[in-house]
């Protein structure tokens, strides 16, 4: 049963209040939670949230980071730091622990992107549901001499939105100049590979990937809800194999292990991608990535990358604090 906060409590209590108008804010305009599905959520009832949701519009806090002075998620924060070595770590709320985080990370993603660039940067993206959600938070405007470099090669079928143009788009909003790799992701041979760096024009690309000021990268798992699954980058056979020999995610379809080592796997000689060693070189690295699913896959991948930033989920985050 719900029951809505009487006026006085929530005027002897303005940090809780303001605490719950901006949650509900969270889960109406990021997690399009309906009115009554929040109510619930949060105990609260339905005419409350309206008001509350009024309310957040009216003071301008209807912007992804309404939400970052959650004492709690700043306590994950701060224990992720500590833990993994972050120089920041961004907790997205979530609404329960069942819920879907990709639109929770991909507006904290895209909030905290927009921060952080400047004129004369090059930065370096992956591509995959979450960044390509992010498109939608990004704060767009034109920054002098941005490049925008894609870190890999794309998929040859889609159906509807291809994850694979992230890079694109972003150049778009902000005006950039972008380089990408016009391959698919994974080629047939590594003599193909090699060809097609060497005599089709793509070292160009590899070569300026290198001294990069900024990458962001998401990070898959090796399920059949993953993106190489879906786009049918790696089948269901070769995944097997894959998990056999240790692999627990794959990043710019490299396939790892959950001690962040590479595969020694013939597929892995096989992806057009940007080297990771030029990946990990650069100075500010992003990792965003959530999800029960994907918990082996993000542990692994932060060893691989060493990211100075992960933006994840408040569920996610939890479990992560507990391992290292």
């Amino acid at each position: 049963m719900t029951q809505d906060i009487p006026a006085g409590d929530l005027l002897r209590a303005p940090k809780r209040s303001e605490r719950l108008r901006q949650r509900a804010a969270w889960m109406y305009f990021v997690e399009e939670m309906t009115q009554s599905a929040i109510a619930d959520a949060l105990g609260v009832g339905r005419v409350t949230v309206v008001r509350m949701l009024a309310e957040a519009k009216a003071l301008g806090e209807v912007r992804i980071a309404l939400a970052r002075g959650d004492a709690e998620l700043g306590g994950l924060e701060a224990a992720l730091c500590h833990l993994h070595g972050f120089s920041e770590a961004i907790v997205a709320p979530l609404s329960s622990a069942t819920a879907d985080p990709t639109a929770p990370i991909a507006a904290a993603l895209g909030d905290h992107v927009s921060g952080f660039l400047r004129n004369e940067m090059k930065i370096g993206l992956g591509w995959g549901r979450t960044l390509n959600r992010s498109l939608e938070y990004l704060r767009e405007r034109s920054l002098r001499a941005l490049n925008v470099v894609s870190l890999v090669g794309g998929v040859t079928h889609f159906v509807h939105d291809n994850p694979a143009e992230f890079p694109s788009a972003f150049a778009r909003a902000f005006n950039a100049d972008c380089y990408l790799i016009p391959a698919p992701a994974l080629v047939d041979s590594q003599a193909t590979k090699t060809a097609l760096i060497e005599r089709c024009g793509l070292k160009s690309v590899y070569d300026f990937a290198e001294r990069l000021d900024a990458v962001v990268v998401s990070v898959g798992s090796l399920g059949p809800e993953a993106a190489i699954a879906r786009f049918a980058l790696i089948g269901d056979g070769d995944r097997k194999t894959l998990r056999e020999y240790g692999g627990v995610g794959e990043m710019l379809c490299n396939v790892f292990d959950r001690e962040g080592r590479i595969l020694d796997h013939a597929l892995n000689q096989r992806v057009m991608s940007v080297p990771l060693e030029a990946v990990r070189a650069a100075p500010v690295r992003v990792l965003a990535a959530g999800g029960g699913h994907k918990l082996a896959a993000i542990a692994g991948a932060i060893k691989l990358l060493k990211p100075t930033t992960l933006v994840t989920d408040a569920a996610s985050a939890r479990r992560l604090a507990e391992r290292k």
